[in-house]
């Protein structure tokens, strides 16, 4: 049996530490049913009136009488031959969901600035990531990247074998995910534009150098610009992804098709390297499926916009969904530039950079992961230029392109070609009526941004507080201070410490939560405020560590109604089964009753989610953000810094930049009313801020580099008190949202990886395992491609 996870080049004389952890790791724990429905209670009576809770206690004792326990048996006994009980549940929620993944599935990272300024423009910046994500891709797959530890502890990697060479496809009746783990070729859009070539050779090494891809993209950039916006428009087959899930899956039919036209793609002697078409019946292989092919199996998307936002607002709208731009009729705006399919890079003309990814096989932790990597990498291969001896965040290094024999690249294309679509009328409709669906997506929602440069990390912990905890408290107060009630909140836990683990759901709303809120917009003493505060906050540590430890009800409760749903699918089958009773069998035999439990308002309550938050952050991130989730929602993604905290916020135009100065006139009375009643909390104990494992220390490196990006200036009396903190507010921190990688990760990865610290080892037998793909990866077959598109003559840069 291979010893890699699917899609892993790994050289057999080497053992690998990426997935060396994966046969330790336990399974997601099923918890007694008893347990599940107590915390199902306790989280859903602060969302509802007493009237309404005691309906929702009455279903849910019926519930453990009746149909619970047969559930939650047939439930463990399907567990016991899964890695994960809730595992296809979940891929099944995303992959059933018919709504555009844009702004609903999709979310963003905006990755701070280059720190030497001269390599933030968009060509030098784009050729700077590519380069640190192929090292990346080529530490995966040989095994060679070390993998996910907290507090010593390992994680789950199997998410990362699902980050490249992927894409969702739709089709008939469901989305599948699909990979091609042998892909070496990356896709740039450039003003709408799709262009390809190949990046890596058969063994995962580099076969460009950093010079050959700033040379190719400016050539594509070069060449791009021929086509006037207006026309390029016309052929922006990427805004198709955009579109219903049922819609875009007919649409990849109609490309798939054979082609028979009277207008076919012109040579470039037509058009002086231009796409055009020429008028002249043709019937030949149909390029548009070839054109789909190379796209889906891309390593990535590399998005090159033409504009420059300037605005963090701006930047946030420009990576979660595109600008919305129109121009005589015509949209011209960013929104065009995408494949919302897969993940994709995007670098502004300004050369902003940021991630915007397919969130069905991998969540923000993971992905987290990559973007810090590829931060830290740039700024290592800057310092490595200057001073030879400059650490590596690799464990060994792909041969420099530029000193191998061509030759030994193998069957490699590296000049960019232009991938020309047959734009038959159905398709050509087809992309306006989506495109003007996904404007008004756009202008459905709005987006804004709070950079709050007056404290951060370092003083909410010096007040004895968990920094999300913290937070949290603040979203709860801002609105409740808004509109006098409280809603349904949700943040995500991270489960990797288990087996292909995803995320539990936090709920922040608590009964302390609630007294905190309504006891700050009384008029009551400062310190009986903070007291209520400090309630309310270590109510949401412990939460926290519960759903950490996969004891949350959300996940629990779902994977027991979606059982309910198969076997009454089942039922129904046996039913309708011919010869197994007469025809009129159906009327005499009762559907099976749906449980109260998930009839109930409390059901509808916390499956409505009107205040969704993700922590998630580290030194490498300026803003993070996705879409509400809920009609009347806000979509709140933060990042809890040393000395400041950004929130970036979403809302279909609920007020949302009066929310987020609501946070800042919180955050500003909240730090008063710490200050006056500032004390000593009880349980802490005052220690270096430089810790023994390095865990809240940047490398001077790092730290010159990104000195000049913090904002804010340090507030006085953190000054005095640096470092003290609740013995276990790092659990809190770290496992709230996506904010496990602290402040201090960087200083791990930048460590001498030769020294192999808390890295296993791999025998040929281990992993395969836990690391199968699951039953809706569709391998995509490898084939033989042609010379896909035009070929462009190169740029002299």
């Amino acid at each position: 049996m291979p010893s890699q996870a699917p899609g892993i080049f790994k050289p057999a004389s080497t053992p690998g530490v990426t997935f060396a952890n994966q046969d330790k790791l336990q399974k997601l724990p099923l918890p007694p049913l008893e347990d599940c429905i107590q915390r199902y209670l306790s989280v859903v009576k602060p969302l509802q009136t007493a009237r309404e809770f005691e309906e929702t206690r009455i279903a849910a004792e019926e519930f453990l009488t009746k149909q619970g326990p047969d559930l939650q048996a047939k439930l463990q006994a399907y567990a016991s031959t899964r890695s994960s009980y809730i595992e296809q549940f979940w891929y099944d929620s995303y992959l059933n969901f018919d709504n555009p993944v844009v702004l609903n599935l999709n979310p963003f990272f905006l990755l701070e600035d280059d720190p030497t300024p001269a390599r933030n423009n968009q060509v030098t910046r784009a050729a700077s990531l590519v380069v640190s994500t192929l090292s990346f891709v080529r530490a995966l797959r040989r095994e060679e990247l070390p993998p996910d530890m907290v507090h010593g502890r390992p994680l789950c990697m199997y998410q990362y074998s699902r980050i490249f060479g992927t894409a969702r496809i739709s089709t008939e009746n469901v989305c599948v995910m699909q990979s091609d783990y042998s892909s070496k070729h990356i896709v740039v859009l450039a003003r709408s534009q799709f262009y390809w070539f190949d990046v890596l050779d058969e063994n995962s090494d580099l076969i460009m150098t950093e010079r050959d891809l700033a040379q190719n993209f400016e050539t594509i950039v070069n060449d791009a610009r021929n086509t006037p916006v207006t026309e390029a428009a016309k052929g922006a087959v990427g805004v198709l992804t955009a579109e219903n899930r049922r819609i875009w899956a007919s649409l990849r039919d109609l490309l798939s098709q054979d082609v028979d036209s009277d207008v076919s793609p012109s040579s470039p002697a037509e058009k002086n390297g231009s796409m055009g078409w020429s008028k002249r019946p043709f019937k030949e292989r149909n390029t548009n499926r070839d054109c789909l092919q190379i796209i889906d199996s891309a390593l990535f998307i590399l998005c090159l916009d033409y504009s420059s936002p300037q605005t963090a607002s701006e930047l946030a709208m420009n990576m979660l969904c595109g600008t919305n731009v129109i121009e005589k009729g015509v949209q011209v705006g960013t929104c065009t530039n995408r494949w919302y399919d897969k993940l994709q890079i995007i670098v502004t003309k300004n050369g902003s950079a940021g991630i915007n990814f397919e969130h069905t096989g991998v969540d923000g932790h993971t992905i987290l992961r990559f973007v810090s990597d590829i931060y830290t990498d740039t700024i290592l291969r800057f310092a490595k230029s200057i001073n030879g001896h400059a650490p590596s965040l690799w464990a060994s290094e792909s041969p420099d392109p530029s000193t191998r024999d061509p030759c030994s690249f193998g069957d490699v294309t590296t000049t960019p070609h232009k991938l020309e679509w047959t734009m038959i009328p159905e398709l050509s409709l087809a992309l306006r009526f989506a495109e003007t669906r996904l404007a008004d997506l756009i202008h459905q929602n709005e987006f804004d941004v709070l950079e709050f440069s007056h404290y951060g990390m370092t003083f909410i912990k010096t007040m004895g507080l968990s920094p999300d905890a913290f937070v949290q408290m603040a979203f709860q107060a801002a609105y409740y201070a808004l509109y006098g009630k409280v809603e349904c909140t949700y943040e995500p836990a991270m489960t990797k410490y288990f087996l292909h683990g995803r995320t539990e759901a936090i709920r922040t709303v608590s009964d302390e939560s609630v007294a905190f809120v309504r006891k700050f917009c009384e008029d009551a003493p400062a310190k009986t405020k903070i007291e209520y505060l400090r309630r309310a906050c270590e109510k949401h540590v412990q939460t926290t560590k519960l759903c950490a430890q996969g004891l949350g009800q959300d996940r629990h409760l779902y994977a027991l109604y979606c059982m309910h749903q198969r076997y009454m699918e089942d039922d129904a089958l046996n039913v309708d089964e011919p010869g197994s009773s007469s025809p009129d069998s159906s009327r005499s035999k009762p559907a099976p009753e749906i449980p109260a439990i998930f009839t109930d308002s409390g059901w509808d309550k916390l499956n409505t989610t009107i205040i969704s938050t993700s922590n998630c952050g580290n030194p490498s991130l300026r803003l993070f953000g996705f879409g509400p989730t809920s009609q009347d929602g806000f979509g709140i993604g933060y990042i809890i810094k040393p000395d400041s905290i950004s929130i970036c916020a979403s809302s279909k135009h609920r007020q949302t930049a009066r929310y987020l100065e609501t946070l800042h006139n919180y955050f500003m009375e909240v730090r008063g009313l710490l200050r006056s009643t500032e004390h000593r909390p009880t349980g802490t104990r005052a220690r270096s801020a430089i810790r023994g494992d390095g865990r809240e220390r940047i490398s001077v490196l790092a730290t010159e580099a990104l000195k000049d990006r913090r904002r804010g200036r340090q507030v006085d009396e953190v000054r005095h008190h640096a470092g003290e903190a609740h013995e276990d507010d790092e659990t809190g921190d770290m496992l709230g949202g996506y904010g496990y990688f602290d402040v201090g990760e960087m200083e791990i990865l930048l460590r001498d990886i030769n020294n192999n610290v808390g890295l296993g080892t791999a025998t040929p037998e281990r992993v395969v395992a836990t690391m199968a793909a699951t039953p809706d990866d569709r391998a995509q077959p490898k084939y033989r491609r042609r010379e896909v598109g035009r070929k462009l003559r190169l740029a002299d840069i």
